[in-house]
């Protein structure tokens, strides 16, 4: 389970250092106190912050006035505070480092959920409290983790999840490659559906088992054999019986998108994100704009795929085909004004490195405020659940990290997470004063 190191104050006495890792412990009256605060609502930096919490929710935020006196303070010293962060792109239910999908062949569904464990945790660790998963091989294995987290069983982050991947036969969500007379077990092809009506169908078939939102593939990929990332894959009027089916169950739906056109036709269907949108263009943008769709852009990890000495070579020249052309399309997407949300496709970079891609953001036109805020409130938008996180403000869920300095004058201090707070519970604390 975890454990958390701290200095408990009763009243506004110090005591010494105390594990403070029971539930009990953690239902009293919490109040944390640092030099800093990032206000995301009010676009500013708050100067001696003090954030009252009871059980998993933040009830104040202000000066010394608010802390009761029986409060248990957590004194985070020079540190900042931030809202919990959200990854809108990660992969936390697949196995890590495998660069390949063929092995993934090489085991069970059950191996494949236990190796996602260490995922789970290494992301809540980093200071990423909520992720939006979107897609796994194996069907519904994200649905199992994310249950699995919520009943207290596995370390990690809220999770919201797709159930599976929607995509064509032979599509980029799709196992593809394999001989025509080896079987695939159904969890390995079971998004898969043609035509408006398959799409539908699938759709329901999702929500009944357990998914938060539906991913679906509108072009071609850059980590699926044989795939074409330029290509046209969903038709408009598939996406838009995505779109609309799940609209009945009150489901967003995230788009994988390369291709401009395949960016624009999951626009015009109404999604909720366009994720990757690697060469949208002027008139995409606008689209984008216009109607409201988050860009979900993944910019960070073409240095992860370059680098890694096991990625498959087809995989590497997809790559290097588009990776500058997305970030000058991040660049265009953020001068103009696109609502943009923070997604790493975790998974292809280490799980707990999420943080790296903020630096990312910033040198491609972003502020450091800007990057932090599509990560936090602009997020919860995305999600959903603007109610429950994505700020340090009262009736929040008590989702708030601490990095060592000020990210707005240093966005790299985000990789530095030392103090985790998920729900009210202390899952990390490496600030001792």
């Amino acid at each position: 389970m975890s454990r958390s190191v701290g200095f408990a104050v009763l009243g506004l006495l110090t005591l010494a250092p105390a594990w403070a890792a029971s539930p009990a412990a953690q239902a009293q009256t919490q109040v944390l106190h640092a030099a800093r605060l990032v206000d995301v609502l009010g676009s500013r930096v708050v100067a001696d912050p003090w954030v009252v919490i009871r059980a998993d929710k933040i009830v104040a935020v202000g000066d010394h006035s608010v802390v009761p006196s029986d409060a248990v303070i957590i004194e985070l010293g020079a540190s900042t505070l931030v809202p919990g962060l959200v990854d809108c792109h990660t992969h936390v239910a697949d196995m890590p480092d495998v660069a390949d999908p063929y092995e993934t062949l090489r085991y069970s569904a059950a191996e494949i959920a236990y190796s996602a464990i260490p995922n789970a945790k290494a992301t809540l660790q980093a200071g990423f409290t909520t992720v939006r998963d979107v897609g796994t091989y194996r069907a519904f294995n994200d649905v199992a983790l994310r249950d699995a987290i919520a009943k207290g069983l596995v370390e990690g982050p809220r999770m919201y999840v797709a159930g599976a991947y929607l995509t064509v036969t032979g599509g980029a969500g799709a196992m593809t490659g394999l001989a025509q007379d080896i079987p695939l077990p159904p969890s390995l092809h079971y998004g898969e559906a043609n035509g408006p009506w398959e799409v539908r169908a699938k759709v329901r078939d999702l929500v009944h088992h357990g998914a938060d939102h539906i991913k679906l593939l509108s072009t071609g990929a850059v980590l699926t054999h044989g795939s074409n990332p330029k290509s046209i894959e969903f038709t408009p009027e598939e996406l838009a019986a995505a779109v609309q089916e799940a609209a009945n169950f009150g489901l967003k739906v995230a788009a994988h998108a390369h291709a401009v056109e395949g960016v624009k036709n999951a626009i015009r269907a109404g999604v909720a994100s366009v994720e990757h949108a690697t060469l949208i263009d002027d008139e995409g943008i606008a689209l984008a704009k216009a109607k409201g769709t988050f860009l979900d852009m993944d910019i960070y990890d073409e240095e992860c795929i370059q680098n890694d000495p096991s990625e498959p070579a087809d995989f590497l020249q997809h790559d290097r085909d588009l990776a500058a052309a997305q970030r000058e399309a991040f660049r265009k997407a953020v001068k103009a004004g696109v609502k943009m949300s923070f997604g790493t496709d975790s998974g292809i970079c280490a799980h707990g490195t999420n943080a790296r891609q903020f630096a990312f953001m910033v040198q491609y036109g972003m502020t450091p405020m800007q990057a932090i805020q599509a990560a936090t409130i602009n997020a919860a938008e995305l999600i959903g659940h603007p109610e429950l996180f994505g700020s340090i403000s009262a009736g929040k869920s008590a989702d708030i990290i601490a990095v060592p300095g000020n990210p707005i004058d240093d966005v790299r201090q985000l990789e530095a997470v030392r103090f985790v707070m998920k729900e009210g519970h202390i899952y990390r604390h490496d600030l001792i004063f």
